[in-house]
């Protein structure tokens, strides 16, 4: 049942972030700073949280929080800052579908950095472990196949190819500049799934690690911002789409998706959360064909199926990970059930 409640989680949290780097870019095409971005999304962010902790604690006791957590959200913290700014520095240089390729690296940097930092085991005698790491190669391997190939049109609708038609359209040296930043994000991020796991399979409280993450990001761009964005200019803010994407992002990038992949990632792991990444390629075609009339390229499809090949292969491998925990520790309950002693029957004597 949790498997399957994750999952849908995971994939509605990929639909709404479809649109967050659409609205950002529209932001800071209309001047929005990346600097400005993260300090205010994340201060709006922390009033999101802290209400939301105070009622979801209201009638329990939130885990004792020590200096050891404190140092280690900390640590996220700087992961996060220095994310939150490759990502929008490469955004805004680049194109929110340049965005979204450069994110399907995430899967195999995690892979990676997991196996190195021992979060995930990997053992390829295992059929479960062959399905996960098949399936983390096949799903990058789709991605590419829908950013790099098109093919011939399946559909009739008169429409550019967006996905390969936003990247001619950059000049090089901007896509060149955007790429830089955006990998080194799908770098960091990585990174940070695995860190985030660390903390949270130790203080499993997501919205309270994540709001004071939150908080050490803002004092970090606050020293940074003050420094880099001299502009008074910049720091004002109207009912345009600024304010939207501030909102937008503080809502959703910072606090729900943040508490929904520390989530994800205390039952299911890193590399789980970072297929969902590849997937959020898959969602975005299929609302450019749906709802804004994009053609439909053969490229597209079969990067698509692709895509749900690998992905399938991964939540496979998971669930039969998972399988052989519970099978182990029902075996180990009933093992240690058969060797404790039966009690003597302590009858009257005769």
């Amino acid at each position: 049942m949790w498997g399957a409640s994750v999952t849908a989680v995971m994939v509605s949290t990929e639909f709404l972030e479809v649109g967050l780097n659409t609205v950002n870019k529209a932001a800071m095409n209309r001047g929005l700073s990346d600097f400005v971005l993260v300090l205010y999304s994340n201060i709006l962010a922390i009033f999101i949280l802290a209400p939301c902790i105070f009622i979801f604690y209201r009638k329990r006791t939130p885990p004792l929080l020590t200096w050891s957590s404190i140092c280690k959200i900390f640590l996220l913290g700087v992961l996060s800052y220095a994310g939150q700014i490759c990502a929008y520095t490469g955004l805004g240089y680049g194109s929110p579908t340049l965005a979204s390729a450069m994110a399907d690296l995430s899967p195999a940097f995690t892979f990676l950095f997991s196996i190195i930092s021992r979060m995930e085991k990997l053992d390829l005698g295992i059929k479960s472990s062959q399905a996960k790491s098949l399936g983390t190669l096949v799903s990058i391997s789709g991605a590419l196949v829908v950013t790099l190939y098109k093919g011939l049109p399946l559909t009739s609708t008169p429409s550019n190819n967006r996905l390969l038609g936003e990247l001619l359209l950059i000049p090089q040296s901007n896509w060149v500049i955007g790429g830089i930043f955006l990998a080194s994000h799908s770098v960091i991020f990585a990174i940070i799934l695995n860190v985030q796991t660390w903390i949270i399979r130790r203080y499993p409280a997501e919205m309270i690690v994540t709001l004071i993450c939150s908080i050490f990001v803002c004092i970090l761009s606050s020293l940074v911002s003050l420094i880099v964005e001299k502009d008074p200019n910049a720091w004002r803010l109207g009912l345009n789409m600024e304010l939207i994407a501030i909102v937008y992002t503080a809502a959703f990038a910072v606090a729900f998706r943040s508490v929904v992949h520390k989530w994800a990632l205390r039952r299911k792991g890193p590399i789980y959360v970072a297929m969902f990444k590849p997937l959020g390629m898959v969602i975005a075609l299929a609302m450019g064909v749906t709802l804004l009339g994009d053609t439909l390229y053969l490229g597209s499809l079969l990067g698509a199926a692709i895509i749900a090949i690998g992905f399938y292969a991964v939540i496979w491998g998971q669930s039969q990970e998972e399988k052989m925990v519970e099978d182990a520790e029902i075996y180990n309950s009933e093992r240690s059930s058969a060797k404790d002693p039966l009690l003597p029957d302590r009858g009257l004597v005769a």
